[in-house]
């Protein structure tokens, strides 16, 4: 690797490590491997070069993978005559981080029901006065919701049809 490369894509890994963090609920070292990794050729990249890309101990490496494997995010491929397990991301994993997005949004939009059945029984000057931005916001939220639903339902279908 080159050294620009090298520093854009640990710039990158830390970038995209944060978001993950967050939205996946990853540990802080598996969302640095998961982005690694999706910032690495489909080829895969070996534990070691983990472990040199991300500077942890072996066992904190592993335990990270185990989950990441456990979770469907990552695989592991071998190559003939060759001992070492090679790690790439999931080819779907979106799928599994686009459901767990879809879970938030509704999430989100049954508090919103419950802000607005709360203020309109205990408060109902500010419904009446704030009804119509609670409605716009719903009204957003059920479009975004029908949108990831609808990514989720082609991205599965193309995988049924993977051979």
């Amino acid at each position: 690797m080159n050294v620009l490369k090298d520093k854009e894509q640990k710039i990158l890994i830390e970038y995209i490590g944060v978001s993950l963090e967050e939205r996946l609920r990853l540990s802080p070292l598996a969302s640095r491997i998961y982005a690694l990794l999706i910032l690495s050729s489909y080829e895969g990249i070996t534990f070691d070069d983990i472990r040199e890309a991300v500077k942890a101990s072996k066992s904190s490496i592993s335990v990270n993978i185990n989950v990441l494997l456990q979770l469907g995010y990552i695989s592991f491929l071998t190559k003939s005559g060759d001992r070492k397990r090679y790690f790439k991301i999931a080819k779907y994993s979106t799928i599994i981080a686009l459901e767990i997005y879809l879970h938030e949004i509704d999430s989100e939009r049954l508090m919103l029901e419950k802000i607005n059945a709360f203020n309109k029984k205990y408060h109902p000057e500010k419904f009446i006065n704030e009804k119509y931005l609670g409605v716009i916001y719903e009204e957003y939220l059920l479009k975004k919701e029908k949108l990831v639903a609808e990514t989720i339902q082609k991205m599965s279908d193309f995988q049924d049809t993977d051979i």
